[in-house]
């Protein structure tokens, strides 16, 4: 078992501060893990989580790390338990930058209202109380929650960069002389980084390694598994050697470690979809509802997990998955049942006048 706020030493100037788990009944949130590491005389900090108990703990992360005359923040996307301490980067008594991706600007501000979009989509498929009124209580669970501080900006102010990593291709941003990199993945969600750190070989993954299948409305599966692929490559080129996340609570070192669990990662994504066109194929409109549950059963016996296994972000990545399908709501009813739009046109066309094409 790991504690929230524990470390894991990964060399003498790099630091994983591990997180928890969400536990909804118990009044707990999630906590994404923060990487913590010194570029020269830089202090980098990924991710800065929430509670108080984890502010602490990335304290002490950052004097071990030591010592330090400048700070960089970079947050790897917007969703709470990544960005609730970011005004950390206001109090070290250091200059300091603090950078966010531009797409998730708006759900930093309001994040009830992307809850209750994020939830609405699954109003009917999942017994749960109406989005109004879950997504606060859903966000209220992330406190003190702090995620801007006086130096934050965003990555698309900067000018987007080609960034080459063995024979991968990247867009994004670097920092500290090329030490730190800051690559669009933008699969977890619609502005998700992930992030190297050259000199440790360390790539950090956030979320995108959070199951198969993403869950969020703004998710993007091919994304997903198209980073999946590229990081998979770095470790068999030798060019990363370790590999870090948000939501698991472990270093993972080697090619021999990393690539099968990324492959199994894309293996799942496959069969899920495969076990999807199953519960799909017969051409009669499905009911999102049993669907899901029947999908949260392909989903477990495939041994699926991520960060927060329950019955809310199983009806999110059902969803997620029919619309991967093409399928379609026949109505905005809850719980209506989705179809295939028809391919063809069944309405007759009236003849074209003489002389006109096909005539």
């Amino acid at each position: 078992m790991t504690a929230l706020g524990e470390l894991i030493g990964i060399d003498d100037r790099t630091v994983l501060v591990l997180g928890q788990e969400l536990d909804v009944e118990h009044g707990q949130p999630d906590v994404a893990n923060a990487l913590v590491h010194r570029a020269g005389e830089t202090l980098v900090v990924v991710d800065t989580g929430v509670t108080d108990v984890f502010r602490t703990a990335l304290r002490e992360a950052m004097d071990r790390v030591g010592p330090w005359s400048r700070a960089l923040f970079l947050t790897t996307h917007g969703h709470p338990d990544h960005v609730a301490n970011n005004d950390l980067a206001d109090e070290l008594g250091v200059p300091a930058e603090h950078w966010v991706p531009a797409p998730d600007l708006d759900q930093m501000r309001d994040p009830d209202s992307y809850w209750v979009r994020s939830f609405e989509r699954i109003a009917g498929v999942a017994p749960l109380p109406p989005p109004a009124v879950v997504a606060p209580r859903l966000v209220s669970l992330f406190r003190p929650y702090r995620p801007f501080g006086a130096s934050t900006r965003t990555y698309e102010e900067r000018p987007l960069e080609r960034i080459r990593i063995g024979s991968a291709r990247f867009t994004g941003w670097t920092f500290a002389d090329g030490a730190v990199r800051v690559l669009r993945s933008q699969g977890h969600c619609a502005g998700h980084v992930v992030v190297h750190l050259r000199d440790c070989g360390v790539l950090h993954l956030s979320d995108e390694a959070n199951g198969a299948c993403g869950a969020m409305a703004d998710a993007d599966q091919l994304k997903i598994q198209t980073v999946l692929g590229a990081v998979a490559l770095l470790f068999e080129e030798g060019e990363v050697s370790l590999l870090t996340d948000g939501h698991t609570f472990a270093v993972r070192r080697g090619a021999e470690v990393v690539v099968p669990y990324l492959d199994g990662l894309l293996e799942q994504a496959a069969a899920l979809q495969e076990a999807a066109v199953g519960l799909t194929g017969g051409g009669e409109p499905v009911r999102p509802g049993e669907f899901a549950a029947r999908y949260a059963e392909a989903f477990a016996e495939l041994g699926g997990g991520g960060a927060n296994p329950n019955a809310m972000f199983a009806a999110m990545m059902a969803v997620n998955q029919l619309r991967e399908l093409g399928l379609r709501p026949e109505s905005a009813d809850a719980d209506a049942p989705w179809s295939r739009p028809a391919i063809h046109d069944p309405a007759p066309h009236p003849p074209a006048p003489p002389g006109q094409p096909g005539d």
